[in-house]
C-alpha cells in the first residue's frame, strides 16, 4: 500500500485536528500515513509514488494559512511536473463567506496544473452546517481509501 503524506494549513487548530484524527483512521487500517506539520514542509515535493492528502482550512478573504501559504507558494513557482500523483482535498470553510472554502479549491487548482490526478471529490466542510468536521472527514476518508485501494497501483 502507499504511503499517504498529510499536509494541513489552519489558523485555529481545526484543520491540524480532522488531519490527525484522518491520520488515526488511515494508520487503523494498516497504511502508512505521515502526518507532516508546516514547518516540515520546505522544500518538500510529494513523491509521485506515495498519495498526498491536503487538509486546509480557509482564511481572511479565501486565503490559504499563512502556515501553508509558503508551501503553496513555492510550489506554484517551483514544483514540477506532477502527473502520477494521486491527491485528494479535504476543505475547511464558513459557507456564509462568498470564498468559501476557497484555500483548498486553489490546492485542487494547483494540483490539478501540476498534471497530477485528484482521487474523490474535493469535500468542504461548512462551518455553519457542524460543529465536528472530523466527523465529516472521517465519512469522505472510508469513501476515499476504497477509491485508492481500487487503483491498481496500490
Amino acid at each position: 500500500m502507499r504511503k499517504v503524506n498529510l499536509v494541513f494549513g489552519t489558523v485555529y487548530g481545526n484543520a491540524q485536528f480532522v488531519a490527525q484524527t484522518v491520520q488515526e483512521q488511515l494508520v487503523a487500517t494498516g497504511r502508512e500515513a505521515n502526518l507532516m506539520t508546516p514547518e516540515t514542509l520546505s522544500g518538500f515535493v510529494p513523491p509521485e509514488d506515495e498519495l498526498l492528502l491536503i487538509v486546509t482550512s480557509t482564511t481572511g478573504q479565501g486565503d490559504i494559512p499563512d502556515d501553508l501559504n509558503l508551501w503553496f507558494e513555492t510550489l506554484r513557482g517551483d514544483a514540477p511536473y506532477l502527473p502520477k500523483l494521486e491527491y485528494g482535498v479535504i476543505a475547511l470553510g464558513d459557507s456564509s463567506y462568498e470564498t468559501f472554502c476557497n484555500a483548498g479549491v486553489r490546492f485542487d487548482e494547483l494540483f490539478t496544473e501540476l498534471g497530477a490526478t485528484r482521487i474523490g471529490e474535493l469535500l468542504k466542510i461548512d462551518a455553519c452546517e457542524t460543529m465536528e468536521p472530523e466527523v465529516d472527514a472521517k465519512e469522505w476518508l472510508s469513501e476515499w481509501t476504497k477509491l485508492i485501494a481500487s487503483n491498481p497501483i496500490d
